[in-house]
Parts: structure tokens; sequence; C-alpha cells
């Protein structure tokens, strides 16, 4: 093989591993709020992001050479893939004990299974830009480089859009409610809640710092996934790590309204950031019982909740 075409290969090689390795970082930025050792987390991620990049950048130069061991490779990088959901569920699992409410099986489930795919995101990216630079074959670097830039940024967004899930703020609709006590009954906008409140004490710190949050699907066909105990237990997760617990976390629903409550005594008390944290919860793959719940539209927008 000729140096010429030798140095063609590794910078069409390298323009592969560069937009693969952005294809993880535009998803790392997604997946931080769920990265329990961020910004140590976010840097493995980041690496395994790199070496999955090259495995998809070599695969096809190393077939057109006749070098077919690229495909036992990529299937040995696959194994490998699911080894790193393994150990970051089993990572997320030993922290449950130190959270302030538990994330659950479910959004654990969830989490573990978004990294691995995000690992096969960068793999697919880089392997689609070499293959585009390998049938433009161009000898100008320059229209490389815009070949591989636009390839790569067009099956990231792609890509992207089809695996990015739901959020809870795509099908319910979330405000703050009032908090009321009756004896030792914890109410919010009227709706009970629980019955443990048996302590003066206990009642005055719910009514000046307490928060109550009513979570309404826009439509019945929601209340499956928003009932689920799985997603319950992530919505109570998200608030109560972003804004900690001084005490008490309760969710509750509403089996008349179809109402999801969320209570709790919080260390930072802002109602709107709070709720804006909840509209952001994903929605988990465990309790998506309808499929049009999780229509994934390509252009963007939410889905509407009508039938």
């Amino acid at each position: 093989m000729e140096k010429t075409l030798a140095f063609h290969d590794l910078f069409i090689i390298l323009c592969g591993i560069v937009m693969g390795t952005i294809a993880r970082i535009v998803t790392l930025r997604i997946d931080t709020r769920q990265n329990p050792s961020y910004p140590t987390g976010g840097f493995i991620n980041i690496v395994i992001g790199i070496l999955a990049s090259f495995l998809g950048a070599v695969a096809i130069p190393s077939l057109l050479n006749k070098e077919f061991t690229a495909v036992t490779f990529i299937a040995l990088a696959i194994q490998h893939f699911r080894d790193v959901r393994k150990t970051e569920k089993e990572s997320l699992e030993d922290l449950e004990k130190t959270e302030y409410s538990k994330r659950g099986a479910a959004y654990i489930d969830g989490i573990a299974k978004t990294y691995e795919s995000r690992n096969y995101l960068s793999l697919l990216t880089s392997l689609f830009v070499v293959l585009v630079l390998c049938i433009i074959s161009a000898d100008s670097l320059v229209i490389n480089m815009i070949a591989a830039a636009i390839s790569g940024f067009g099956i990231i967004y792609l890509l992207t859009r089809l695996t990015k899930g739901k959020c809870i703020g795509d099908i319910c609709n979330i405000r703050e409610g009032k908090i009321t006590i009756d004896h030792s009954d914890l109410l919010v906008n009227g709706m009970f809640v629980t019955s443990v409140l048996g302590t003066e004490r206990s009642r005055e710190l719910f009514l000046k710092e307490g928060i109550g949050i009513v979570i309404e699907p826009k439509s019945d066909k929601f209340r499956i996934t928003v009932e689920n105990y799985g997603q319950r237990q992530a919505m109570l997760f998200e608030a109560t790590r972003t804004f900690g617990v001084k005490r008490y976390s309760f969710t509750r629903k509403n089996f008349t309204s179809g109402a999801m409550l969320l209570a709790f005594v919080p260390i930072i008390r802002d109602p709107d950031a709070i709720i804006d944290v909840i509209k952001k919860t994903p929605v988990l793959e465990s309790s998506r019982k309808i499929t049009t719940i999780m229509d994934t539209n390509i252009g963007g927008g939410d889905i509407n909740g009508e039938e």
C-alpha cells in the first residue's frame, strides 16, 4: 500500500473517531443528570465513547483490506458494552442506601441501558462517517472534513431523536399544591397523602417549609404510566436528590382524580425549580404500557395526549 493511501485511510479513520467522540459528548449532556459520579463518571464515559468510535472507524477500512478480524473486535466490543451496563447497574444499586430516596430498580435499569446505548451511538456514528468518506473517495482533506462534519452531525441528530424518550412534562401537567394538615393527616389540595404527622413539631415543619406537588396526567391513558410504582420512585428521587430532604418524603396517588401527589420538606425550597426537575424526569421503559406514549417525533415537539 502506498504511503499517500495509508495517510488517506488514517485521516478517514481519524474523522470517524472525532465524530463518534462528539456524539458521545453530545449525549453525555443528557446523561449528566443521571450520572452518580460526575465529572469522574463523565470522563469514564468519554473514554469508552472514544474506544467505541475507534472500533466503528476501523471496521470498513479493515474489511476493504480483507482484514475480517475487525468483525470479531466489534463483537467483543458489544459484549464489553453489556459489561459496562452491568457495572453501571451494580454501582447505582450500591449507592441506593446513600440517597435521600431510592431510585428504584426500574430507574436503575433504564439508566444502565442508556449508558450502553450511547456507546452504540458512538460506534454507529463513526462507522457511518467512514462509510460516507469511503464512498466519496475525495483526495482533498477539506472536502473530507466537510463531508465528515455534515454526515456526522446528521446521523447524530437522527440517532439522538430516535433514541430520546419522553419526559414526565410531556404527558403531565405539574403544579404546586396547597398543604393543609387535619390532625395527623397531610393533605395537598385537599387530597390525602399520609397520616404520620402525629407530633406538633412535624406538623409545623411541613406547614412552614414543606412543599406539595400535584402531577396530573394529560389523558387517562397516561395514568398507566404515572401510577407505575417505579415511575413514582423516579420522580421523587429526582426532586429529593436535587433539592435535598430535611425530613419526610411521600408520594400518593388519588384514585378519584388520577392525580399523583408528591410531598416532602426540602433543604432548598424553590417550587418552580422543583417542578422543572420533575418535568424533566424521564418516562421509564418499564412503565410504557401504551406504545403511543413513547412515539418519537423526529422533527421535534411533544405528544398531545389525545386519543
